[in-house]
């Protein structure tokens, strides 16, 4: 049986480990960001957009595991910054489309560059990362 004790070390705790490689992960992506004028959060956001655009600010929080209220700063950033635009559905008025504009596809060209960039700063082949990233599911997968 596990020492009780060993149970409540910090070096123990998953949790632990999760926050500091989390931590860890995006100061890495930062110095590769910054040349394309990105924070972490404004990269997934222009991620799910590259993936599909134009979308519902609903939609792409929902796709990003993140509430609406988090997203829509993040969107206006990118706005502002020129990568994308909001403008109401045509078949909806009530609803806020998020789309993508010139610049905003353009830079998911000089994009291409960050996962190699990123693997090569932590040292590991896309096979790895693949094995990592879905070791992570069942955290990540879902929101409690």
């Amino acid at each position: 049986m596990t020492d009780p004790d060993a149970l409540l070390r910090l070096e123990n705790q998953l949790c632990f480990a999760l926050v500091t490689a989390a931590r860890n992960v995006v100061s890495i992506y930062r110095p590769i960001l910054e040349p394309l004028g990105l924070t972490h959060p404004q990269y997934l956001v222009m991620l799910a957009l590259w993936e599909r655009a134009p979308r519902t600010l609903n939609d792409l929080a929902a796709d990003l595991a993140m509430d609406p209220a988090t997203a829509s700063p993040l969107v206006k950033r990118l706005e502002f910054d020129g990568l994308v635009i909001r403008e109401r559905s045509a078949a909806d008025e009530r609803r806020l489309q998020i789309g993508l504009t010139d610049a905003g596809r353009e830079l998911r060209v000089r994009a291409l560059e960050v996962p190699r960039r990123v693997m090569e700063a932590v040292g590991m082949d896309e096979e790895q990362i693949s094995v990592l990233r879905d070791g992570l599911e069942p955290f990540a997968g879902r929101r409690l």
